[in-house]
């Protein structure tokens, strides 16, 4: 039984328990939205639950892995029987995976990036475009890394997979021009993540912005009143 109001806008965060992804569902919550909080764990998602509705927000967990294809794939019918519909998607689950020679990766940390940082969202966007295509002003948000043209040595899997989502999400736009979706990216150049730490172990924490800032950002891609649509945005810009 849906017991949202019918004007509250419904918003899908995956990543949620953490880093970019909490800062987005926190903001989105405080900004009157229903937020349905995704990530592994549930422990650090009902944090970010207590912290939506401690600001008189609401939200729902939902536990989700997103290396577990058949779990993405049956998002849409559990949305639609819950919700009938989704305002907003902000896909901010991803993964570093191992800065390594590409000769020294083993296949399966390969792979796991590629599913994780790629596929999922491509099962993703197959499972909830139709309740997209459902809102009046139906929103997605992805994330990708100047690492796509910023090449280094070593970050070859999380590059390929990151170039490989911007080709994925510009053709998601393309084939939803004509309707009232709108779907971008967002570059959020160096933020202070569990990720960016795990890749720059020794960087000083406190010179690097905090996920939270780049709420405004990503408030303005989810409203109703976003024109843009087939971007890549950077926060830093």
């Amino acid at each position: 039984m849906n017991d949202i109001p019918e004007h509250k806008r419904i918003a899908l965060v995956t990543g949620a328990s953490r880093g970019i992804g909490r800062a987005a569902a926190v903001a989105l919550g405080k900004a009157g939205c229903h937020v349905i909080l995704s990530a592994r764990t549930s422990g650090g998602l009902e944090e970010v639950d207590d912290e939506i509705r401690a600001a008189g927000g609401s939200a729902s967990i939902m536990k989700l892995n997103l290396s577990h294809g058949d779990k993405v794939d049956a998002l849409g019918p559990t949305l639609y029987a819950r919700w009938q519909r989704l305002d907003v998607l902000v896909a901010a689950g991803g993964m570093l995976g191992r800065l390594s020679p590409l000769g020294h990766i083993p296949t399966e940390d390969w792979e796991e990036v590629l599913r994780i940082n790629l596929t999922a969202n491509w099962r993703l966007i197959r499972a909830v475009d139709p309740l997209l295509r459902r809102s009046d002003a139906g929103r997605a948000i992805f994330f990708t890394s100047r690492a796509t043209w910023k090449i280094r040595a070593y970050w070859g899997p999380y590059a390929v997979s990151k170039a490989g989502l911007e080709a994925l999400v510009k053709t998601y736009a393309a084939e939803v021009a004509t309707t009232p979706v709108k779907v971008n990216l967002i570059d959020p150049g160096p933020t202070r993540t569990a990720m960016r730490a795990q890749a720059y172990p020794g960087e000083d924490k406190a010179t690097v912005k905090p996920p939270e800032a780049l709420a405004p950002l990503i408030l303005r891609l989810a409203s109703p009143d976003c024109t843009e649509s087939g971007e890549i945005i950077a926060a830093d810009a």
